[in-house]
């Protein structure tokens, strides 16, 4: 179920209304917890059954951990954090493992593993049942913090009940943020309707929609064109524009969703942590990862970063310590090598930074600031081809081809990133002057059927070597009537090996009136 769904809406409503009545307010967790599950089995009601697994699994360690024998308590909390990342690791990391077996999936093994479904929101589940066990051990451990007693009742039946609105509180349970136990605990409790921030709510629900279904889900037609082969002939200008717009994409649709749930929570009496602090405005890649998905660089720096040592032991172990850590990171954003490598990559960011302000010491001025934030931002942008291209080869051939396309072969997807300009506007920012009679034409039709024509520009006009453009902007070459446009002019609009195109009737359109265009291109005079 996604949050911009109609049936979102509804849950979203009826669990309020049911929330607040004043005969259930005794009920508010169940209520809460109740409409979680719906959520999470919407789509695949199988789901339910593993997070009621990952549920059960963390009330009784982390009760064992805090109402049991101290001398058993680190071995309950070391079984519930085994088990979590068991759990994990099966369901998302076995595709993984399989491919990276000899034999890969052909092996009877392989085939099981790669066969295995991802629950949607693993993830995130699984690292806040980590930091509930491992966090009741510290309380139990360490008198200087709470007691465990003010999280893990003596009842286990009311354990269970606030943990189970822990681990599936649905606004958070399958985008984040990541919640930590002390975070979220000492908040159950009963909740009145005049306690709601109604501000707060309607300010982070109206960003994180506007985030989410304006900015992010336009730019996510825009850039679908960075996909492997649509990229290869594209100009330098056009595939860093592409770039640009999909890091954009990935932080609007990243931030609104977290926005969403932030609001959400508040209409039920939640408060969820700060998300996202405006990450590209970062002047060093330490800020960046202090200002970008912060719940789970600070859920990586107190349960990982800090136990292995963090930057007490000496330089040579804090850079390992940033490497293991960034690299566990990357590889908890996907199951692939290339999250991994992504993750590295940062890693190794942190490490050089961290060994050049050692050495020296950069003036703190205006010019200064620009130049860091621009490198900064321009080595995340360039990162974020991982995700988009998972196949390493993909993203050396798109970097290949900003490096070497000096020309435009086809501008369509640059195209797409235009904003919905006027005519005149349109077809005066082709890359190529074609003056022909089509065009001409087109300028002269009557403004109201510029609805039509405006989607119709954002499509290619040009895919043919620019070397073959006379001086008068035409073709220097013709195809007769009837004749087959060359296959290198032509993409692929269905089938298997295209299944996004296949799946999107919109973006399917768009590429076969592409193709439709290309084939009668040069008959025009």
């Amino acid at each position: 179920m996604l949050f911009n769904s109609s049936a979102f809406v509804i849950l979203v409503l009826v669990t309020l209304a049911l929330y607040y009545l004043p005969a259930l307010r005794s009920r508010q967790v169940w209520v809460l917890t109740a409409s979680s599950f719906v959520f999470y089995a919407w789509e695949s009601p199988w789901l339910l059954s593993l997070l009621i697994g990952s549920i059960a699994i963390n009330v009784v360690t982390s009760y064992r951990v805090a109402r049991g024998p101290m001398s058993s308590q680190k071995a309950w909390a070391v079984a519930g954090v085994a088990l979590n990342l068991a759990l994990l690791l099966f369901f998302k990391y076995g595709p993984l493992v399989a491919t990276s077996l000899p034999g890969g999936a052909e092996t009877s093994l392989g085939h099981f593993l790669v066969t295995i479904p991802l629950p949607i929101g693993i993830s995130f589940f699984t690292f806040q049942g980590i930091s509930l066990v491992v966090e009741v051990f510290r309380a139990r451990e360490l008198s200087s913090r709470a007691a465990a007693a003010e999280w893990v009742p003596v009842r286990f039946a009311s354990h269970l009940e606030n943990t189970m609105l822990f681990k599936a509180f649905f606004p958070s349970l399958i985008a984040g943020p990541i919640v930590k136990a002390h975070e979220f605990y000492p908040q159950i409790r009963p909740k009145q309707i005049r306690d709601i921030p109604l501000q707060a709510a309607f300010r982070a629900l109206t960003l994180g929609y506007f985030l989410k279904m304006v900015v992010a889900d336009n730019l996510k037609d825009a850039t679908f064109w960075i996909q492997y082969p649509y990229f290869l002939n594209e100009s330098s200008l056009t595939l860093a524009s592409l770039l640009f717009g999909y890091s954009m994409q990935i932080f609007a649709d990243f931030a609104g969703y977290s926005l969403i749930a932030i609001g959400i929570a508040h209409l039920f009496g939640y408060s969820l942590p700060k998300n996202f602090d405006f990450p590209y405005l970062a002047r060093s890649f330490s800020e960046f990862w202090r200002r970008w998905h912060i719940s789970l660089s600070t859920w990586l720096r107190d349960y990982l970063y800090l136990p292995l040592g963090g930057n007490r032991r000496g330089s040579v172990r804090t850079y390992f310590n940033l490497f293991v850590v960034m690299f566990l990171g990357g590889l908890w954003h996907g199951a692939a090598w290339s999250y991994a490598v992504w993750g590295t990559a940062h890693g190794a960011a942190l490490a050089a930074e961290r060994l050049v302000r050692s050495r020296v010491r950069l003036p703190d001025t205006p010019g200064v600031s620009l130049l860091q934030g621009g490198a900064v931002f321009s080595f995340v942008t360039l990162a974020w081809l991982l995700f988009k291209l998972p196949d390493f080869s993909q993203v050396i051939a798109y970097l290949r081809a900003m490096l070497d396309n000096e020309g435009a072969a086809n501008p369509m997807a640059g195209r797409a990133l235009l904003p919905l300009a006027p005519r005149e506007a349109t077809l005066a920012g082709s890359l190529l002057p074609l003056r022909t009679a089509r065009l001409r034409r087109v300028a002269r039709r009557p403004r109201r059927r510029w609805r039509h024509e405006r989607r119709l520009h954002l499509l290619p006009v040009l895919n043919h070597d620019p070397a073959r453009i006379d001086r008068g902007g035409r073709a220097a070459g013709r195809l007769s009537p009837g004749a087959t446009a060359p296959a290198a002019w032509l993409v692929p609009c269905s089938g298997t090996t295209t299944p996004e195109l296949s799946a999107r009737p919109a973006l399917r359109a768009r590429c076969s009136l592409r193709n439709e265009r290309h084939r009668g291109l040069l008959d025009v005079q």
